[in-house]
């Protein structure tokens, strides 16, 4: 059934790690900052200035952050809706390995290595402030059992419910909102305290600046050595329409802007006057709607806030040693939440020069507005030009602080690019999504693409196309294939040149199959098709094995490593005959450290497999991209066997099985290869 050509070795090398921890002094501040459906479309910089639409808006702030670092005008959401990008975010992983997906809200984020628990044990501080959505059942913060304090964060200020950050007055009713639930107050926890009580008049997008202002003082005054890494994420312009009492206090930073007050009833500066009656004056008496005054406000609103923190950061004298990251959690939003009036995404353009908006896969949907900034160490006025996605920033906050990330992560490190370089790896750019709705059928966008059923959607990248299915029936449907340096809006689909395309097609369906797993809670048309191999051995790279020394605390990738950690070859071959289906492995670092093993699987009958590993240590495996068994994180409290069933199609599969190994153990696993029968399940 199987040939396998698998080292069992003793390496002992003495490689340096360039480190799993590196010193206070040169790990930077990290502050990534989630608008709430804020399109492309909405910044300024990247479309609102030199749009020839009627109805414009501003975003100064933003746009001088964009000059001051570098614009990413290719950076893609993993889903085109807030819970499982914010979830693919925090975990490093596409939606192909995601464990929330599609539209499950408040599902429990699982336990494993999140942005925030690599950077806590890189030694960073660790606070979200605003919008979460991922806690999982129960009703306080001692029985939600995915709050954010249990998954990394030292403290937690904001939303904890997706429904909650509906509405931008946690305080206080609403009488004009569309529904009972948008016209009362809401829950906001402050770690383990109830807080909605005491924040009278608090518009939630001044609250969460203030609150993050105050934590970035407090702590440099408390830890002035230590890193924080701070994710601050808005709860706006989502869904409700509601606008502030009243305009931005004057200056900006320590001493002027939003300031938290931190009394009951005055919590921030800016919680006085009437709720939800302020227009910026920008935006009155053009003959707007009332709803396009208060979207409008809304943005500058937020443009603002993250005017404000940039400057506290350089009042502070910190700003040239914090990494500061500007995006959205998907595409626009078409919603007001408030009785009978409505809100459309084209009132703007928020989409851009893009067909989509939230939910769709076209590029308006996942297309994200994104700057990064970091003054002296990000070269100013500059694009990003290189597609990357949400699981890319995992990798890339792991290498400011020093540290490999998690063998798990689906990302790789963007600094070099955002520095003007090239990175080690391409990101890989993946979307699966479902969703019963239509794509909206606005003027802008091409015609027969109008009012048609998005069902299950599906997009990777490819030899520098974009390929995307939408209503997926079968595996067997073509994606269509995108040029995007060329064709923006999408309208000239190459599958239909056949040639080179259809193989490309081919290849695109291929490799889908490759780099995910099934799950079960979000069952795609594709699941039980045969993970294809390769049919020419030499499609795949060489097989390797790396050993780096060190103490590590999870399983990272050493593929990330800027160390060359090839160890010497010292290789006995094992090979698998036809009756023999397992394999097993002893392998050491000198010292201790991490061990990763790349081999080539030959299965020569297509059909469905069951595959167990048995380890005494932290192990990770993966088959082609996909990560197939995790027993990684806190893996004293799980088994130490593991057994998934896959359908393994006829050819060649690579196989990596990374790992930890201590200064007297080795790292010792044996893989056991059955099969189950001829038929996919």
């Amino acid at each position: 059934m199987f040939k396998n050509s698998i080292c069992v070795l003793l390496v002992s090398c003495c490689l340096f790690y360039f480190g799993q921890s590196a010193s206070a002094q040169d790990q930077p501040n990290i502050i990534f900052i989630l608008a709430d459906d804020l399109g492309w479309g909405d910044l300024g910089i990247l479309h609102q200035n030199s749009s020839t639409h009627p109805r414009r808006h501003k975003t100064p702030h933003l746009d001088q952050m964009a000059s001051d670092g570098v614009l990413m005008p290719k950076h893609y959401c993993p889903a085109p809706v807030c819970a499982p990008s914010r979830a693919s975010f925090l975990m490093g992983v596409h939606q192909g390995h995601a464990t929330v997906r599609n539209n499950q809200f408040d599902k429990a984020l699982n336990d494993n290595h999140t942005v925030a628990t690599v950077l806590k044990d890189a030694g960073y501080k660790t606070a979200l402030i605003g919008k979460y959505g991922l806690q999982g059942e129960g009703e306080d913060s001692k029985t939600w059992e995915a709050y954010p304090t249990k998954r990394g964060f030292d403290e937690f200020f904001g939303y904890v419910a997706h429904s909650d950050g509906h509405v931008h007055y946690p305080s206080h009713s609403w009488p004009i909102g569309n529904s009972e639930s948008h016209r009362v107050g809401k829950q906001v926890w402050w770690n383990n305290r109830e807080v909605s009580g005491e924040l009278t008049r608090c518009y939630t997008t001044d609250l969460f600046t203030a609150r993050s202002k105050h934590w970035i003082i407090e702590h440099r005054k408390a830890s002035p050595e230590q890193p924080f890494f701070l994710y601050l994420a808005f709860d706006t312009p989502h869904a409700a329409l509601q606008v502030p009492t009243g305009p931005y206090p004057s200056g900006l930073g320590v001493d002027g802007g939003v300031r938290w007050l931190g009394q009951a009833g005055e919590m921030i500066n800016t919680a006085s006057g009437t709720i939800d009656s302020y227009r910026h004056p920008d935006y009155v008496d053009k003959g707007w709607s009332d709803v396009q005054e208060r979207f409008a406000t809304m943005v500058r609103r937020i443009d603002v806030c993250v005017g404000d923190l940039l400057v506290t950061l350089k009042d502070l004298g910190i700003s040239e040693n914090t990494m500061v990251v500007f995006t959205s959690d998907n595409g626009p939003h078409d919603k007001t939440y408030i009785a009978g009036k409505r809100y459309e995404a084209s009132d703007f353009q928020s989409y851009g020069p893009f067909d989509g908006t939230k939910r769709d896969t076209w590029e308006g949907g996942i297309r994200m507005p994104t700057i990064a900034w970091w003054p002296t160490k990000i070269p100013n006025n500059s694009i990003h030009q290189k597609p990357t996605q949400f699981h890319d920033w995992m990798a890339t906050f792991a290498e400011l602080a020093g540290v490999l990330p998690p063998a798990r992560t689906d990302g790789v490190s963007m600094m070099r690019s955002l520095q003007g370089g090239q990175d080690q790896k391409p990101s890989r750019i993946y979307v699966e999504y479902e969703n019963n709705g239509k794509t909206k059928s606005y003027p802008d966008f091409l015609k027969s693409r109008g009012g048609k059923k998005r069902g299950e959607m599906q997009v990777i990248h490819l030899d520098g196309f974009k390929g995307i299915r939408t209503n997926i029936k079968s595996h067997t449907d073509p994606f269509e294939i995108y040029d995007l340096k060329t064709d923006v809006g999408e309208r000239k689909n190459l599958a239909k040149l056949g040639g080179k395309f259809k193989e490309l097609d081919q290849r695109m369906r291929d490799q889908v199959l490759r780099l995910r797993i099934p799950n079960e809670t979000a069952r795609r048309p594709y699941d039980s098709e045969f993970i294809p191999g390769y049919q020419n051995e030499n499609e795949l790279k060489s097989s390797f094995d790396k050993c780096l020394e060190g103490k590590f605390n999870y399983v990272p990738d050493l593929t990330a490593s800027k160390k060359e950690a090839t160890s010497p070859s010292v290789v006995k071959k094992v090979v698998l005959s036809e009756k023999q289906t397992n394999f097993s492995g002893k392998f050491r670092c000198a010292n201790g450290g991490a061990v990763m093993v790349v081999r080539t699987v030959e299965v020569t009958q297509s059909g469905r497999y069951s595959i167990s590993l048995q380890s005494k240590s932290r192990v990770f495996v993966r088959l082609h991209e996909a990560g197939i068994i995790d027993a990684d994180f806190d893996n004293e409290r799980r088994k130490l066997s593991t057994e998934v069933e896959l359908n393994l199609g006829e050819g060649f599969h690579p196989l990596l099985i990374a790992g930890l190994t201590g200064e007297k153990d080795e790292l010792s696993f044996s893989v056991n290869f059955r099969r189950l029968g001829a038929s996919a399940k």
